[in-house]
C-alpha cells in the first residue's frame, strides 16, 4: 500500500469519525449541559450540610425535585384548580406588564408541542411566489375571521439550525398538506433539507380545504 493510499484511507476514516461522533457528542454535551443546569440550580446544597458545614451537592437530587414539583402541580391543577378558577388566575397573570407577555408565548409554545392540543402537527408547503419557489410549515391557525381576513391562514416557518422561527399570515389558497408526520416535517426543516425524508415514501400533495 502507497503512502498517498494509506493517507486516503486514514483521512475517510476520519473523516467517517467525525460524522458518527460529532452528532452524538453535541446532542449528548446538549442534554447533559441542560441536565446538569437544572440539577445544580434545583440541588439544595444551600439547605443541606456536611459535616463541616460545608453545602453538600447531591447528584441527581435536583432533577428528582424537579419532577416531584412538576407531578404536584399536576395533581394540583388536575383535581384542585378548576376552570372558573384557572380562568380567573390566567387573566390576573395577563394584566401583569411585560410578565403577561413572556407568560403567555411560553405557554402556548409548550402547548404546542406536549399540550393536548399540539399546534405544530401539520406540516404544509407554501407557494411564497409565482416562480415556484415553496417553504415548509406548520399550519397553526386556520381561522382568521376574527381579524377580518376570511381567505388567510397563518403558518409557522421554523429556522434551520435554530429554536426560532417566524410567523405568516398566507392566502389559504396557497397552502398545501404535506403528507409526512410532523417530526418529519421539522426535521427536514431544521436540519436544513438533510434529514427527515429517510423513511418517507414520495407522495403527492393535495390543495388545503379550509
Amino acid at each position: 500500500m502507497s503512502n498517498r493510499t494509506l493517507l486516503r484511507l486514514l483521512l475517510n476514516y476520519l473523516i467517517k469519525g467525525v460524522l458518527f461522533l460529532v452528532p452524538l457528542a453535541g446532542a449528548l454535551l446538549l442534554i447533559f449541559w441542560i441536565v446538569a443546569t437544572i440539577d445544580s440550580a434545583l440541588n439544595l446544597s444551600w439547605l443541606i450540610r456536611d459535616e463541616t458545614g460545608q453545602p453538600l451537592y447531591i447528584p441527581g437530587l435536583g432533577i428528582v425535585i424537579m419532577v416531584l414539583i412538576l407531578i404536584l402541580a399536576g395533581v394540583v391543577v388536575t383535581n384542585f384548580i378548576t376552570e372558573p378558577i384557572y380562568n380567573r388566575l390566567y387573566k390576573l397573570l395577563n394584566r401583569v406588564p411585560l410578565f403577561s407577555t413572556l407568560y403567555s408565548s411560553i405557554k402556548d409554545f409548550t402547548e404546542a408541542f406536549v399540550g393536548d392540543e399540539k399546534k405544530f402537527n401539520e406540516p404544509v408547503l407554501v407557494e411564497v411566489n409565482e416562480t415556484g419557489l415553496k417553504k415548509i410549515g406548520f399550519l397553526t391557525q386556520h381561522d382568521l375571521r376574527k381579524i377580518q381576513l376570511p381567505e388567510d391562514v397563518i403558518v409557522y416557518f421554523p429556522y434551520s439550525y435554530s429554536f426560532a422561527g417566524q410567523v405568516c399570515v398566507v392566502k389559504a389558497k396557497r397552502v398545501t398538506p404535506l403528507k409526512m408526520s410532523a417530526t418529519d416535517a421539522m426535521k427536514l426543516v431544521v436540519s436544513g433539507g438533510v434529514s427527515g425524508l429517510e423513511h418517507e415514501e414520495t407522495k403527492g400533495v393535495e390543495p388545503f380545504v379550509e
